[in-house]
């Protein structure tokens, strides 16, 4: 990695990785998810995006919110990785953002956030210099704890037709 660095959004300092650094990543991101997929049951689907992007999308199986997506973005920096939770609430719209408030104030190296449309997502980044197998299976258990501990108290918060 070169020295030049900036900060990742997350105060930390993170270094620009080269052209071929990025390769090489890219490529161990791709083995990594493939075999996490083959060996976890959980995990339905691994697919590439067709931009020019470097882009992960990870289909995941879960039980409070069926089926999830996660988006694995590999930037100079940083892999950026992010999950759409629930739309924006249709009542209680207080009482469900300080619901998520709370919760991110529990969550480590992730946060709920508010994006297009109002629509809830948890996203997070990691430097380039620090992912690994062990940082990717992290990313995706711990979007799959936070979807399954947060989705059904935020469903029941935020939305008339919530089951009780």
């Amino acid at each position: 990695m070169t020295t030049s660095g900036s900060e990742d959004g997350q105060g930390n300092k993170s270094s620009l990785a080269t052209a071929d650094e990025l390769a090489v990543l890219e490529r161990r991101i791709d083995g990594w998810l493939k075999a996490a997929q083959a060996a976890n049951p959980l995990i339905a689907a691994v697919e590439r995006s067709e931009d020019d992007a470097v882009r992960w999308f990870v289909r995941v199986f879960g039980e409070e919110k069926d089926v999830w997506t996660a988006w694995l973005t590999l930037g100079q920096r940083t892999l950026a990785f992010e999950t759409y939770v629930l739309p924006a609430p249709e009542r209680n719209q207080a009482q469900f953002y300080q619901h998520l408030l709370r919760r991110n104030h529990q969550l480590r190296g992730l946060a709920f956030e508010i994006g297009e449309e109002d629509a809830v997502f948890l996203a997070g980044s990691l430097p380039v210099s620090s992912v690994s197998e062990d940082a990717v299976d992290w990313i995706l258990g711990s979007l799959w704890v936070a979807v399954e501990l947060c989705f059904r108290p935020a469903l029941r918060i935020g939305f008339i037709s919530a089951p009780r």
